[in-house]
């Protein structure tokens, strides 16, 4: 076919049809729609792990460690330039909690979770079958190695 007319042949509204369906395809897909409520609950968690850290765990250690401004206002002087040491521990500590939640969840949860799913699913019969292979194979090795 000629190039002229192959290309006089395409329909720029199909086109622009086909784009707008794989874009709604997309969009809509369940693990998009995931994705964003994720985001927006951890933006969430973010922001009272922050709150936790300001309000309530750095005004206790500022009664600890009493100071003018509490946490706020430790600091040094290093070359006559004041260095807030107390803003940089609450950012610490806001890390640290959102680090251990993170691995708390990532890690041991889902962890969990594929175990309690793998343990609630039934062997499929090839996999019972490939089991009793293991086994007589482990126990057929055994015995070769009791007898030497």
């Amino acid at each position: 076919m000629d190039p002229i007319k192959k290309m006089l042949s395409l329909a720029p509204t199909k086109k622009a049809a086909s784009f707008a369906e794989e874009f709604k395809a997309f969009a809509f897909k369940g693990t998009v729609i995931d994705l964003a409520i994720g985001i927006v609950i951890g933006g969430a968690f973010g922001k009272i792990v922050d709150s936790l850290v300001k309000n309530i765990l750095m005004p206790l250690f500022s009664a600890l460690f009493p100071g003018e401004k509490g946490y706020l206002g430790w600091m040094f002087t290093f070359n006559g330039i004041n260095i807030p040491f107390g803003l940089f521990l609450g950012e610490l500590v806001n890390f640290v909690i959102v680090a251990l939640a993170m691995f708390l969840f990532i890690v041991k949860f889902l962890d969990w979770l594929v175990k309690f799913r793998h343990e609630l699913s039934p062997l499929s019969r090839d996999q019972e079958l490939l089991t009793e292979i293991r086994d007589l194979l482990r126990a057929k090795r055994d015995e070769g190695k009791a007898s030497e």
